[in-house]
């Protein structure tokens, strides 16, 4: 059995890296932004929904999502005369290369949608957006479950570069490696887990950081506002550049990250115990949701989303330009 993400040899295979057809399934905030960026990549987009409106509700959120895409605005009109819309799956997918599916995170549902979406396409290559659920179960109900892969993306995803491809253990590395270089033809980052474990990586660091942030919230320590300053002050924009281990290599200076650990190797333990579990009742929602509306005033999604993705992509930019670090 081999494991997920081992470089393999190609064997002839009917997909291509570069498709020209792609079916979205849902019309939810991720499958939008992928409808953007796949139509912006040149792809016809086959979309299946089950609102009524599907047409009126993706073709309005074109006008902010073409502003911020990553290679520049896009005229809104130019990416809807690429959409077709179908009210059935296996409609959506028939003739197209690459599924993505984005429906609500239930597991017989996603199962059932992957089991006529395999029917009507046999060689597509069958890709969830899921942020909670295993491949294995996804692909149960096919006679090939390996078929699933996940690519999970981070939100924008028609603008964050990640991409989390993960599979299952019975998957084909052809499958894999298609997966891998059809986000990389549409400019993601892919990396494959070498593993598939709940809550894959990114959402697990994201967890693992608003539960200490919720605790400092909870207790007292700072409020909502000022802990969102005092990350986009430090290390948000340190991430940015370096990750958490490149950023502790450095800072153990020339010694590098083996200095650091013999130095605060035992510290980091008493550090971790020391972390809170806050409970997510009543007054930790309440206190939060106060403290929120104080600092960043009334809620208004679409003008907040675009000074995101402007300033997102002012970042990845600005990153991409200072060129890839040196080793050594």
């Amino acid at each position: 059995m081999s494991t997920p993400g081992t470089p393999t040899a190609r064997t002839p295979d009917p997909r291509t890296p570069t498709p020209s057809t792609v079916a979205v399934l849902g019309t939810g905030t991720i499958a939008l932004g992928w409808i953007a960026l796949f139509a912006a990549k040149g792809l016809s987009v086959r979309i299946s929904s089950t609102r009524p409106d599907a047409r009126e509700h993706v073709t309005g959120a074109l006008d902010l999502y073409a502003r911020s895409l990553p290679d520049g605005a896009t005229d809104p009109e130019l990416l809807a005369a690429r959409l077709t819309f179908h009210a059935d799956v296996a409609e959506a997918a028939t003739g197209a290369q690459v599924v993505q599916e984005n429906v609500l995170e239930d597991l017989a549902l996603k199962q059932d949608i992957f089991r006529r979406a395999a029917e009507a396409a046999p060689d597509a290559l069958l890709l969830s957006s899921t942020s909670t659920l295993l491949p294995a179960d996804l692909g149960a109900a096919l006679d090939e479950p390996g078929r699933v892969i996940v690519g999970h993306p981070f939100n924008p995803p028609h603008i964050v570069p990640l991409v989390e491809v993960v599979a299952a253990e019975d998957a084909k590395p052809v499958d894999i490696e298609a997966a891998v270089d059809f986000y990389r033809f549409l400019g993601k980052t892919p990396v494959v887990l070498r593993r598939a474990v709940p809550g894959f990586v990114a959402n697990r660091l994201q967890s693992a950081l608003l539960r200490e942030s919720i605790h400092l919230v909870r207790e007292g320590v700072v409020t909502v506002g000022e802990l969102d300053e005092i990350v986009t002050a430090s290390i948000g924009s340190r991430w940015a550049v370096a990750g958490p281990f490149r950023a502790f290599h450095l800072g153990g200076g020339p010694g590098g990250l083996r200095h650091l650990m013999e130095h605060l190797g035992e510290g980091l333990e008493r550090s971790w115990a020391g972390l809170g579990n806050p409970p997510v009742d009543e007054y930790t929602v309440e206190t939060m949701l106060t403290q929120a509306e104080e600092a960043f005033g009334p809620y208004a999604y679409e003008p907040l989303a675009a000074w995101r993705d402007r300033a997102q992509n002012a970042v990845i930019a600005a990153v991409e330009a200072a060129g890839p670090p040196q080793k050594g």
